[in-house]
This record gives structure tokens, sequence and C-alpha cells, in this order.
């Protein structure tokens, strides 16, 4: 199972440098996972830098993976996850999400460089 947080996301929909290391992550929608705050923060960037069809077209596309919505406890993993990681709420809820599905993390968000069942990749970089 896959979890692609709201930086892969949007890199993926301005496609950007990093856009081909998650494509194959998107495609294999039966393996997706899609945390519901990663709705929220992708709709809010596409909508303000690309507009309200895009973003609609972009949430479309995400829908193909399997939501996730945070239940009590992921809710209580989340808040664990912040007070030994100190990630802040969205990325605890989406961390949980993913331990709790036994999934990969892909990301470009530097909170999560380190941790476990991660790939990072570094903005500045082609791989991490």
């Amino acid at each position: 199972m896959n979890v692609l947080d709201s930086s892969g996301w949007l890199e993926f929909f301005t496609d950007d440098k990093h856009a081909d290391i998650f494509e194959p992550i998107i495609e294999s929608d039966e393996e997706l996972l899609v945390p519901s705050i990663c709705f929220y923060e992708v709709f809010k960037v596409l909508n303000r830098e690309l507009g309200k069809s895009k973003a609609i077209d972009g949430i479309a596309l995400m829908a193909k993976g399997r939501e996730i919505s945070v239940d009590q406890e992921i809710a209580l993993t989340a808040a664990q996850i912040n007070a030994e990681q100190k990630l802040p709420m969205a990325d605890s809820m989406i961390y949980a999400i993913a331990q709790k599905y036994e999934a990969i993390l892909w990301t470009l968000d530097s909170d999560f460089e380190g941790l476990s069942e991660v790939k990072y990749y570094s903005k500045n970089n082609k791989k991490s």
C-alpha cells in the first residue's frame, strides 16, 4: 500500500521535476490510500494557483484511490506522533494513516525525512 502526501500530489499536478517519481504511485490506484486531509490541502492550493476547474479535476484523480478519514484511533496515534516526532497536525495524521495501513509514505516534505516507511525526496535533488 502507498500513501502520497499533499506535496507529492501537488508536484504531480504542477508537473514539476519530481512528478515522474509519483506518477506510478498514482496510477496504481488499487494500492493508493488518500488521507482525507490531503483533499483539503491539495484543493486549497490548486484552486488558488490553477483555478477551481483544475482543482476539481485534481480531486477527481485523487478520488480514484481509497479515501481514509481520520477516526479516533488515527487521531490518537497522530497526537502521539506529534508528541514524539514534533510533526505538524496534518503531517501527523497522514503519517498515522500510513502506519495504520502499513503503507509506504511518499513525500517531498522534509518533516518526514528519516521516519520509517517513508520515501522522502528532497525538492532540491532528484533523489534522496
